[in-house]
Order: structure tokens, then C-alpha cells, then sequence
């Protein structure tokens, strides 16, 4: 079942598909046995969190305001040449990442800065507008893969030390 969110992000250019395999590439060399079935579960575990949508919503419509010309100055110039000093985006892609914990933030770092898949594709200037969708992909994924990463039944377990 395509949710409301699946939706906006498929009018975007934007499938659970195309964020599956990042996730996926990003989690195979730590997890044989992982599948793209687990990384589009994980994909949609995330975007089922309220305040994930919500990061979502807010930062497409941005980008199509934009894209319509009808933000205010300078915010308006700011989004049409992506500035790089502007450095919102990633802030609110971050409320993606934090879902589930500190891993998710290394994660964003490496996407935001290597760039797969449809991240790349967002962010290459065209007609459209994608300053917030492409961080708010990579907060996604990196989000989906934290995830995988904490329920991965081989990884490590420390138990506390008994009170001194």
C-alpha cells in the first residue's frame, strides 16, 4: 500500500525503491545476510513515524513554493541558486536521522557527501527545485540503515556493570 507520504515523495521523482538500494549499499558490508525486502521494510518503518512525515511535508513544500516563485525575498534567491551557505536543508533532514541515533548522523554525513543513487539525481540543478528533498532522502535512508543496524541480531551486546 502506497501511503500519503510514499505519494508526495513519488510525485517528487522520488520511489522506496530508490532510497531500498541506497540503504541497501550502505548496510551489506556489515550484514551478509541482509535483503532488499529488510531495507524496504526498514525504508518504510521510518516514513511511518509521524514527525518523520512531518520533516518530510515541511521540506517538499518548500521546494515547490520555490519552484512556483512564491517565497519572499531573499529566501526565494536563496532556494532558485541553492545556496551553500544556507545549510537549513540539512538541518531539517537531520530530524530524520536522529530517529534512531547517533549512527543515522555519521550515515547523513556520508550520503550528503558522496551523493548515490537519487540523492544525486536531486541535487543536480534543473527545472525543479530539490534543495530540502535530497538531504530529506539521504536523513531517510540513513535513518532506514540506522535502524537495520540496531536490529541486527549479530551485532555486539554490552551489559552494564553492577552499581559500584
Amino acid at each position: 500500500m502506497v501511503t500519503g507520504i510514499e505519494k508526495w515523495l513519488l510525485k517528487r521523482g522520488v520511489s522506496v525503491d530508490d532510497v531500498t538500494e541506497i540503504v541497501y549499499t550502505l548496510q551489506r558490508p556489515y550484514n551478509g545476510d541482509l535483503t532488499m525486502k529488510e531495507c524496504e521494510e526498514s525504508v518504510r518503518a521510518v516514513l511511518s513515524k509521524r514527525e518523520v512525515q512531518y520533516v518530510m511535508y515541511t521540506g517538499i513544500a518548500l521546494d515547490e513554493l520555490a519552484e512556483r516563485r512564491l517565497l519572499p525575498e531573499p529566501l526565494q534567491a536563496i532556494m532558485e541558486n541553492d545556496e551553500s551557505l544556507y545549510g537549513v536543508d540539512e538541518t531539517l533532514a537531520l530530524g530524520i536521522t536522529n530517529v534512531y541515533g547517533m549512527i543515522g548522523l555519521t550515515s547523513f554525513g556520508y550520503l550528503d557527501k558522496v551523493k548515490p543513487g537519487i540523492i544525486r539525481q536531486l541535487n543536480l540543478k534543473g527545472e525543479r527545485i530539490h534543495v530540502f528533498l535530497d538531504d530529506l532522502v539521504a536523513g531517510l535512508a540513513a535513518a532506514a540503515s540506522a535502524r537495520i543496524a540496531h536490529q541486527d541480531p549479530k551485532a555486539l551486546r554490552y551489559d552494564l556493570p553492577d552499581s559500584p
